[in-house]
């Protein structure tokens, strides 16, 4: 058998297994957090640049010290527009991406405590 010291292959590679999954949990809530605020991010630059975009044609206002029905400015919020849309995407692809993580660990630790259950083996 082996020293008291050392520990069984199979012992190591399970410890190691734990501390990666708990390593994937931190991970995972520090993405779903960045992501929600992306989320709000992209959500302010949206509504910002949809009401500059839209301010001339509500109000009447077609000049103040910049000429808003400029082609080069509304080309250029159009394309912020688009950028802010991509970000929006990536931010709620990566939120969905942390969210299904998240059950997938939870299913997989319920999966793990039954085996545990199965073999009356007891964790700390």
């Amino acid at each position: 058998m082996s020293e008291d010291n050392e520990k069984e292959p199979a012992v190591e590679i399970i410890e190691a297994h734990g501390s990666f999954v708990q390593h994937i949990e931190a991970g995972s809530a520090k993405m779903k957090t960045l992501s929600a605020i992306t989320i709000i991010v992209a959500f302010l630059l949206l509504a910002s640049y949809f009401y500059q975009l839209l301010t001339p044609f509500t109000t009447g206002t077609t000049v103040v010290t910049v000429n808003l029905l400029d082609p080069t400015l509304l080309a250029l919020e159009a394309i912020l527009i688009l950028v802010t849309f991509a970000w929006l995407y990536v931010g709620v692809v990566n939120y969905l991406f942390a969210s299904r993580l998240g059950r997938q660990i939870k299913e997989a630790r319920a999966k793990e405590k039954e085996i545990e259950k199965k073999l009356g083996v007891t964790t700390s």
